[in-house]
C-alpha cells in the first residue's frame, strides 16, 4: 500500500514539505486511542532472538533509525512504535540554527536516492533534552555536531557541550564530523584533529560514574590509507566503535535530472562503497569494533549484505523513505530466517 498508494502521492509535492507534513500525520495518528496498539502490531516483530548485546547495549533487534530524519527528537517514541530497535536523534548543535538556505532536499527517483544540503538545522541541544525527558523505554542514540559560525579550531568546545547536556538522555553518542553539508567540518577527519577531538570526548566521559558509548561517523568518500588511519584513531582513542557511512559527494553513475545538486547523496547509488567501508574496517582491524551499517539499505538483502561484512547493526534512512515501514520487518524476518537456516 506504501509504494503503490501513498508514496506516489507524497512523492507529487516538495521532500522538505513532506517531511513536515508526515511528522504532524505520525503525531496526530498516534494520539487517536488504539492507533500505537495497531501499527505496533503491523510492523513490529518481537523475537529474543532478534535481541544484539553491542557495546555494553542491549538492542531488541538490530534495525535502527539513522540520525538526520528526527533531528530535534520529536518523534523518537512514534517511529520506535514502526518496529526500529533504536532511533538515533541530531545531528545536534550547541546553539539552534536554521541550517543552508532553502530548496535544500531533492528526491532522485529515478536513482532511489536523495540529496540533501540541510546542513544541521536544528533547534538547539537544549530543547533536544526537553524532549528526551520523556522517554520511556525507547534505546536512543545522540548525534552531536558544531555549530556552522564556529570554527574549527574551536569545534571541541561545541561537541563537549553537546555532549554533557546530553550525556544523562542518550544511550550512545555519535560523533559527525562527515557531513559535507557544514563548510569546513570535513577537515577535523584528519587524523590529528580527530584524534585531539575525540581524546577529550574519553576524557569527558571518563569523569562520569559510568562512562557512555562512543562512536564516530565517518564518511564514506575516505581513501584506503584515510580508513587505515580511522581504525588507528579508534584504537588510540578507545571509543566504542564507528558508523559507516554518512552520505557522499559522489554523483557517479546517477540518472535522475537533480543529480548535480550539491550536498550529500544517500540512497541505492551509495549501497555498494558502504558496504566495502564496513568490509574494510572489519578486516583490517580484525573486528577489533563494532561497526553500525548505513547507506542504501532498501531491501533485507542489503541489510544481510551489511551484516556479512561485518556490520553489528544497522540503520535505514532513505530507504525507510523508499520502501516504508514495512522495510524494518522484513529486515528482522530475514534476519530471524538466515539463523534458522544455519541451524538446519
Amino acid at each position: 500500500m506504501y509504494k503503490s498508494l501513498i508514496r506516489p502521492l507524497l512523492f507529487k509535492f516538495d521532500p522538505e514539505k513532506v517531511h513536515y507534513f508526515t511528522f504532524d500525520f505520525l503525531r496526530n495518528i498516534f494520539q487517536i486511542p488504539g492507533a500505537a496498539k495497531l501499527l505496533e502490531k503491523q510492523f513490529q516483530l518481537n523475537d529474543p532472538r532478534l535481541e544484539r548485546e553491542v557495546f555494553g547495549l542491549t538492542f531488541k533487534n538490530p534495525v535502527g533509525l539513522a540520525a538526520g530524519f528526527d533531528k530535534d527528537a520529536k518523534l523518537y517514541r512514534e517511529l520506535s512504535s514502526l518496529g526500529f530497535g533504536f532511533i538515533e536523534v541530531g545531528t545536534v548543535t550547541p546553539k539552534p540554527q536554521p541550517g543552508n538556505d532553502k530548496k535544500r532536499l531533492f528526491r532522485l527517483k529515478e536513482d532511489q536516492a536523495i540529496i540533501n544540503r540541510m546542513g544541521f538545522n536544528n533547534e538547539g541541544v537544549e530543547k533536544t533534552v526537553e524532549r528526551l525527558r520523556k522517554n520511556n523505554g525507547v534505546l536512543v542514540g545522540g548525534n552531536i555536531g558544531k555549530n556552522k559560525i564556529t570554527p574549527n579550531e574551536r569545534a571541541v568546545e561545541d561537541y563537549v557541550f553537546s555532549f554533557n547536556a546530553l550525556f544523562e538522555l542518550v544511550d550512545y553518542f555519535v560523533v559527525n564530523v562527515s557531513s559535507p553539508n557544514t563548510p569546513n567540518l570535513r577537515e577535523l577527519q584528519d587524523k590529528e584533529p580527530l584524534t585531539r577531538l575525540l581524546n577529550t570526548l574519553q576524557q569527558e566521559n571518563q569523569k562520569r560514574p559510568k562512562s557512555k558509548p562512543v562512536l564516530l561517523k565517518i564518511a564514506p568518500d575516505l581513501t584506503d590509507t584515510q580508513l587505515l588511519d580511522i581504525i588507528e584513531i579508534v584504537q588510540e582513542t578507545r571509543i566504542a566503535g564507528v558508523i559507516a557511512t554518512n552520505t557522499t559527494i559522489s554523483r557517479e553513475g546517477l540518472k535522475s535530472e537533480n543529480k548535480n545538486e550539491t550536498g550529500g547523496l544517500s540512497g541505492k547509488p551509495l549501497t555498494k562503497r558502504a558496504t566495502e567501508v564496513i568490509r574494510f574496517l572489519s578486516e583490517k582491524s580484525n573486528k577489533a569494533f563494532p561497526i553500525i551499517g548505513v547507506g542504501g539499505i532498501h531491501s533485507a538483502e542489503d541489510a544481510l549484505e551489511k551484516l556479512d561484512a561485518g556490520a553489528s547493526l544497522v540503520q535505514l534512512y532513505t530507504g525507510f523513505i523508499y520502501e516504508g515501514p514495512a522495510l524494518i520487518k522484513k529486515i528482522n524476518q530475514a534476519i530471524l530466517e538466515k539463523a534458522e537456516s544455519f541451524k538446519q
